[in-house]
């Protein structure tokens, strides 16, 4: 008689311990979502905020999300295809568009949002999934964190005059602006505040933050309140008209060639097929066989779209959102993308201008100029590699960074507006040559870095966590870290330094602001 009575205890208990929690169900109106918690952290994983765009959306505006039953949002979404690529990668999938939410508990107050925009060029994903616990727990449990995906490549940001009739141009920023009016509409509903929203991103993150900033001429919609740009990336930026090889060179490989619709013939094709002939192509004007770092990027679309002029245009002009920002970057920005094959003066410049093509023989010149050879050997890189690297890192990512808190130094008063250098220099990248890596710091921000980054962590991200709750680095930093002096008339910067002992601030080298003033004076002949 022991036994039935011991399933008859046991059964409810069972169905007692798999009920769900009503504290992580939240209603979006198009679906439920179902999270789950952990030391007073709440997580919502891989939850839809578009439409799949897939089908006739291909290459179109996100669109609202279908109506579903009730999810668990324990898993993250299949992050976008990457290109270039030869074949489908099945860790990958065109039905992309998801977003993940981290919280704390408490829900009694709305707590300040940190939105977070990924890199990887627009050209792949590069920081999926990243777990916003430990920021979450360094701002005393008073943020809510955002990440998400956004399409890239050719399906965020193929551009022709096909593509601008019969779809939508910059397709991923416009996925971008879609999560963040989700976050307008829903994110109260986590224990979020819609009315205190931080944008943030690394490389291609950080431009899309800058181009958030001048999106339709400057105008605020009211999505965010505050950026943060870390390697602030200027890449080469392409007309529609100057696009047009890329939509021709993919049509072509496909076969659409040979269709009287070809945007209607990609649109219907087996995603795999283009992931088979999704290959990178020499920029038209640049050095034969040439090919850039990344192929496709936002196009400038002119008044009335997203992108209308170039960004340096465009700040230089004061046509942007004036909140307070952070902006900065490493010491060594472009030694992760430098071929390593650059052996003369003639292999730098070539490499520049598959950039950035439309660099004139005399821009090169000066550009010659400006960067003497380091006549250091790392072992496999040629003797101009390095020298190449200092100049690619600078034009797309050192400079744009100096010149975004110039121009808010300039029209926005800049008493909030912030700049760093982060200079924590590891003993295998000091002996390789790379350096202080680009995005480096991305690792001691979000709380998973080690060895000499991981002794940053509490200092860089107590002025991250503050000026995402109060928009200013100072109020909740460590009490044994300095003050962050704002960036002002004499360029000053938040220096970190391998030691937490020795954080402090510096004034922009006066020989970097040369040159960073010449790449702001030919910005609009080369594209940026």
């Amino acid at each position: 008689m022991l036994l039935p009575i011991l399933i008859v205890i046991i059964v409810p208990l069972l169905v007692v311990r798999t009920k769900a929690n009503p504290d992580l169900i939240v209603d979006l109106g198009y679906t439920q979502y179902e999270g789950k918690s952990s030391n007073g952290i709440n997580q919502w994983l891989g939850m839809r905020y578009a439409a799949p765009p897939t089908g006739d959306l291909r290459f179109r505006a996100p669109q609202e999300p279908l109506a579903a039953p009730r999810q668990t949002a324990h898993q993250h979404g299949a992050l976008c295809h990457s290109t270039p690529s030869t074949s489908l990668d099945p860790r990958t999938s065109e039905d992309c568009l998801f977003l993940d939410v981290y919280a704390p508990a408490d829900k009694s107050v709305l707590h300040p949002v940190y939105f977070f925009i990924q890199g990887g060029g627009f050209n792949s994903l590069s920081n999926a999934n990243l777990n916003g616990s430990s920021l979450i727990e360094a701002g005393d449990h008073d943020i809510v964190v955002v990440t998400f995906n956004y399409r890239v490549g050719p399906w965020g940001f193929l551009a022709s005059k096909e593509v601008k009739a019969g779809g939508d141009l910059n397709a991923g920023l416009l996925d971008q602006r879609k999560a963040l009016q989700w976050v307008q509409k829903y994110i109260h509903l986590f224990g979020g505040d819609p009315k205190h929203v931080t944008i943030g991103g690394d490389s291609a993150g950080a431009a899309s933050v800058n181009l958030h900033l001048i999106a339709y001429g400057g105008r605020d919609d009211g999505l965010f309140h505050a950026a943060i740009g870390e390697s602030n990336s200027f890449g080469a930026q392409l007309t529609v008209e100057e696009s047009q090889y890329q939509y021709d060179g993919l049509v072509q490989r496909t076969g659409c060639d040979k269709s009287p619709d070809t945007l209607k013939c990609l649109r219907d094709l087996d995603v795999e097929v283009i992931a088979k002939n999704n290959i990178n192509m020499p920029t038209p004007g640049g050095v034969p066989n040439g090919l850039p770092v990344f192929m496709y990027g936002n196009v400038i679309e002119g008044p009335g779209g997203f992108c209308e002029n170039y960004t340096y245009n465009a700040y230089g002009s004061g046509n942007f959102i004036k909140v307070p920002v952070i902006f900065g970057g490493v010491s060594n920005e472009g030694t992760i993308f430098t071929p390593p094959n650059i052996n003369t003066l003639t292999d730098m410049n070539n490499f520049l201008k598959n950039n950035w093509v439309k660099l004139s023989t005399g821009q090169l010149d000066q550009i010659d100029k400006f960067y003497p050879q380091d006549k250091t050997r790392y072992k496999g890189k040629g003797a101009w590699w390095s020298t190449a690297a200092t100049a690619y890192g600078e034009i797309r990512y050192n400079c744009p960074g100096i010149f975004l808190n110039d121009m808010y130094q300039n029209y926005g008063g800049g008493q909030t507006n912030w700049h760093y250098h982060w200079d924590v220099l590891t003993s295998a990248n000091q002996a390789s040559g790379l350096g202080v890596t680009h995005t480096e710091e991305m690792s001691s921000i979000w709380g998973s870095a080690t060895g000499v980054e991981g002794k940053l962590i509490p200092t860089i991200q107590s002025y991250w966590t503050s000026f995402i709750r109060t928009k200013d680095p100072n109020t909740y930093k460590l009490p044994s870290a300095p003050a962050w002096a704002p960036f002002g008339p004499a360029m000053a910067r938040l220096h970190f330094p391998n030691d937490p002992k020795n954080v402090g601030m510096e004034v922009v080298d006066p020989v970097q602001k040369d040159r960073c003033h010449y790449y702001r004076v030919i910005s609009n002949m080369i594209g940026q």
